[in-house]
């Protein structure tokens, strides 16, 4: 079997190992070196122009689940973002948004892009339709999110990927909620793929990190940016990132069967209002999903049913976490309100539907059951409490 049609397992698992010749170990060893050898070598090694032997072969493993060309390894998600944007945007460019992105994608473009002369508009809606009539004369690009964080809103990413190509435009992605296992892309027309690695590719809450996967010629030009800006990953992390890598695959599809099961349960419990999750048939985006997705991811929101404390509820979580980022192996929530969405305006917020008391959930690896157990509690104990004001 060629490399190129290998399974995501074997692709996480040996796709991007760097070679040990000196000892022959099982895993890529580190190199931590700063400085290298500039003469009579085929590549000239530092690590911010993001080529050093570990940066290098875990971007191939990026880049083959994603089905790209190339692919490059940042600090952070937002450096991915940023970078990317800049790499393509000048003075006088005008860029469309998707309404409902994350809230630090918003805060940079609201907060920075006019101080670059760069126009921007977002969308009113998630249809094509709503796309398109945002295009000007001087629009670049299109950028997306789907799922979109924090209410699990779809975009039609084929639809999105054509309407770019018949307008010439560049259409770029965020695609840290489904990951490569749930959906690609490029398959479907996308130019450019951003992740927060920090996120499923890392997987255990401890490193952060970004990722783009693109076609070698749109790498080149991030690159000549990202050289100046300097937001690249340290080796040591570069290095702890492959080894989580190694368990991509088997983590998401454990942890997307988990949610749909909780889903299913929280949407039939009297305490909680709403349910948002592209697997519920009720979802509106349920058909799409179906289309577009390999499963349904392990993302969910929810809002609590009236007169019930979203922040109380937290409080009363035993088993889990209460903690501001998403998709480790462990289960996390949190009020978006006042986490990932807390530098957008309430103005903003209200007009993306998400409520001061909307919680998000990333569901984890733990028992289906012990999860529920401690939601049930929860919603117990603040029920009690509501009865008592």
């Amino acid at each position: 079997m060629s490399k190129n049609n290998r399974g995501e397992n074997t692709i996480c698992t040996h796709t991007g190992e760097v070679k040990d010749t000196a000892f022959k170990g099982a895993v890529s060893p580190i190199y931590m070196a700063s400085s290298y050898e500039f003469m009579d070598v085929d590549i000239k090694r530092y690590p911010r122009y993001f080529n050093t032997p570990n940066q290098d072969y875990l971007a191939k493993k990026i880049a083959a689940l994603e089905h790209a060309e190339s692919a490059m390894i940042f600090s952070s998600g937002m450096a991915a973002v940023s970078t990317t944007l800049l790499a393509f945007l000048s003075a006088g460019d005008h860029i469309v948004f998707q309404n409902d992105i994350y809230g630090g994608t918003r805060n940079l473009v609201e907060e920075q892009f006019k101080r670059y002369n760069i126009a921007y508009t977002f969308t009113e809606g998630l249809h094509v339709d709503d796309f398109r009539n945002c295009i000007q004369p001087n629009t670049k690009l299109i950028y997306i999110e789907t799922p979109s964080n924090p209410l699990l809103k779809l975009v039609d990413i084929e639809a999105i990927g054509n309407l770019c190509k018949a307008n010439g435009l560049l259409s770029v992605i965020d695609n840290t909620f489904a990951t490569p296992i749930i959906q690609k892309p490029i398959d479907y027309g996308i130019d450019i793929v951003i992740h927060s690695a920090t996120k499923y590719f890392g997987g255990h809450s401890d490193i952060s990190a970004g990722a783009v996967a693109t076609k070698k010629e749109h790498i080149d030009t991030i690159w000549n940016l990202a050289k100046n800006l300097g937001g690249n990953l340290s080796d040591f992390m570069v290095w702890m990132l492959e080894r989580s890598m190694k368990t991509l695959a088997i983590r998401v599809k454990a942890q997307q069967k988990n949610a749909k099961k909780i889903a299913k349960r929280l949407n039939k419990n009297e305490a909680i209002g709403c349910v948002y999750y592209p697997g519920l048939k009720s979802h509106p985006d349920y058909k799409l999903a179906k289309k577009q997705m390999k499963g349904f991811g392990a993302m969910l929101s929810f809002d609590l049913a009236d007169g019930l404390d979203a922040e109380q509820f937290l409080k009363s979580l035993q088993l889990i976490k209460p903690s501001m980022s998403l998709a480790g192996v462990e289960s996390t929530m949190i009020l978006p309100a006042m986490t990932s969405h807390a530098l957008l305006t309430p103005e903003d917020r209200a007009a993306q539907g998400i409520k001061d008391g909307l919680i998000r959930f990333s569901v984890g690896l733990e028992e289906v059951d012990d999860l529920m157990d401690d939601i049930e509690q929860a919603l117990s104990t603040v029920s009690k409490l509501s009865l008592v004001k």
